[in-house]
């Protein structure tokens, strides 16, 4: 009682002293600085473990990596099973779905469930990334921030988005590209009611890092090879590469989860996922874990470092041994990562879509320059390049990837190429696939929002806010004196559901129907239901329709009325006022600023 009253005091206080802006832009600061602190213990913990098992990495060599991926994920089945008891879920869609469906309400065990399963996982060498999980749990501190303020769902939402900032923000140290991820990836309105709290809460997040980290930064290179035109060309080839690739990169997602369907067991799926990573591991080292070190060695041109210990290092003298090796790792890394999401894994792919990028920027360079034609590109622009041309493909994040690379950089010396290959890798993926990884599974059932206003409204909107269930239903074999009798007299409608005793729908009657007869007594027991009953203009299917397909039906049939049907059971009728009226309520809500 006394904490609640506390609780409640501090509310009329707040309501009296401090604006509901004003309180937005201190909260967004506090989320910042929470899915900092986040990101920050997520990296700490999976650095702790991968430094403990450095030391029996070097005793026993690659053959430790056959092993260390099946623990780790063993490690994390024990976990979910026996601790936590809720399934993995991928960070992004996850989250995404809670924004479109669930009001942005994430449960509070989503804050501290990716600390542990995800260091678990890149920590023993899931060839995952850790952005995802530190943005899952910066979004559940940010979700349950808001439940505990009581504030409405459009600032909710506005949060989650300051907690992605934040958690991006923090990682990387790339304040602006954080803010663009946030309006990019979860759809938010750039206007300056949401600009400035994403703001607050990037900055605020980034000196947390600076504070917890001091000036370490995950890529470490001093930017000295400048853009010049006569490579234009170049850069063109490479964002097509980036194009095909992030086509690849998806495909490839989605066929090997589908693969591993057919394994009924999590603890199989553990087992052959495992030892798949391992198998993969062994062979290239680069794929373990993150592959952030990867990264740094080809930025300082280290490839021999970037490539580590291999069963081919007696033929690493060989230029087109390396070019063949680091096209392995863009070809495999999408091919770990998935095994790893399928084989039971928590993390994320944006990391992983960086090293996939930034292998293939240094091998397209690395082709040029050993052709023997006379060209010569930088193999560091190019692996910049490559990894912004990899996250503009696969994630649709077009100005993320451009601002990142820049922010890396510590400079816009890189804008123009950025934006050749950026824009063609971005143009050639989203022809072949209109969602991402993230979004394709949430589009397909009508759950995804948009930066279309009236797709997100209609994404927002329950069927259940507008199903009424105040009709009389008629069995077919009443006459019509027992239908006037039980029904008409006793209705408020004039539109009856004729159902059978196991409550499936089979036809409806409107009163007009009945209009000419209803005082003729001489019908009253010799004409049925059945033979006055008509189809209805078309069904609402609630387990399967989306709002924009219940729209879509009234906009067909010109109906005024459509009964719903879940599992082929009449459960009630939505009228196209009701469903108009609650389509504005929703919209006046969302475009609130």
């Amino acid at each position: 009682m006394p904490k609640q009253s506390l609780l409640k005091r501090f509310f009329i206080w707040r309501l009296k002293h401090i604006s509901e802006k004003t309180f937005t832009y201190i909260l967004s600061g506090l989320v910042g600085l929470l899915a900092g602190l986040a990101a920050v213990t997520l990296r700490n913990i999976t650095f702790t473990i991968e430094g403990a098992l450095d030391n029996l990495a070097v005793f026993s060599k690659n053959q430790v990596y056959f092993i260390l991926p099946v623990i780790g994920l063993f490690l994390v089945y024990l976990f979910v099973k026996y601790i936590s008891k809720k399934n993995i879920e991928h960070a992004i869609p996850s989250i995404l779905f809670k924004l479109s469906k669930r009001s942005g309400l994430i449960d509070r065990s989503k804050i501290y469930i990716p600390l542990i399963t995800a260091p678990l996982t890149v920590g023993f060498g899931g060839s995952v990334g850790l952005l995802g999980p530190a943005i899952a749990s910066g979004s559940a501190i940010s979700s349950n921030l808001g439940r505990l303020f009581h504030i409405n769902q459009q600032t909710r939402t506005l949060l989650i988005g300051c907690a992605a900032a934040g958690a991006i923000s923090s990682i990387f140290k790339s304040p602006i590209a954080a803010i663009i991820f946030a309006v990019e990836v979860f759809s938010l309105d750039l206007t300056f009611a949401s600009l400035l709290p994403l703001l607050i809460a990037s900055v605020s997040s980034v000196l947390t890092s600076y504070f917890f980290l001091g000036d370490d930064l995950l890529f470490n290179f001093n930017f000295s090879d400048k853009f010049q035109i006569k490579d234009t060309l170049f850069y063109v080839v490479l964002g097509i590469g980036t194009g095909f690739a992030s086509i690849y990169f998806t495909k490839m997602y989605f066929f090997i989860l589908q693969f591993f369907e057919r394994f009924k067991t999590k603890l199989l799926k553990l087992i052959v996922g495992g030892l798949a990573i391992g198998g993969m591991l062994f062979l290239i080292p680069p794929l373990y874990g993150e592959g952030f070190g990867f990264i740094n060695s080809l930025l300082a041109g280290d490839h021999l470092s970037a490539l580590g210990t291999t069963p081919f290092d007696a033929f690493k003298d060989n230029i087109w041994v390396v070019i063949a090796l680091l096209f392995g790792i863009t070809i495999f890394k999408a091919i770990a990562m998935t095994t790893t999401f399928a084989a039971g894994g928590a993390g994320g792919i944006f990391i992983p879509t960086m090293v996939m990028g930034s292998a293939l920027g240094n091998v397209v360079a690395k082709v040029i320059n050993n052709l023997g034609l006379g060209f010569y590109v930088s193999e560091t622009n190019f692996t910049l390049i490559g990894m912004a041309g990899l996250i503009a493909g696969v994630l649709h994040a077009p100005l993320t990837a451009i601002f990142l690379i820049a922010e890396i950089t510590g400079g816009y010396e890189l804008f123009i190429p950025l934006m050749i290959a950026v824009s063609m890798s971005f143009i050639i993926k989203k022809n072949a696939f209109d969602y991402t990884i993230y979004t394709r599974e949430l589009a397909l059932k009508g759950e995804l929002l948009t930066h279309d206003k009236d797709q997100s409204v209609l994404t927002l909107m329950t069927l259940d806010s507008v199903i009424e269930t105040n009709f009389i239903a008629l069995n077919p074999k009443m006459t019509l004196g027992e239908m006037l009798h039980k029904g008409v007299a006793k209705s408020t409608r004039n539109l009856f559901p004729v159902i059978k005793k196991d409550k499936t729908l089979v036809g409806i009657i409107l009163l007009d129907d009945v209009r000419e007869i209803m005082f003729n007594q001489t019908l009253y027991d010799t004409t049925f239901v059945e033979d006055l009953m008509h189809n209805a203009p078309d069904i609402i299917d609630y387990k399967n329709d989306s709002m924009k397909d219940v729209m879509t039906k009234f906009q067909n049939s010109n109906a005024w009325n459509l009964p719903v049907v879940k599992d082929h059971k009449y459960i009630g009728f939505v009228s196209k006022s009701k469903l108009l009226t609650a389509y504005r309520r929703q919209l006046i809500n969302f475009t609130k600023s």
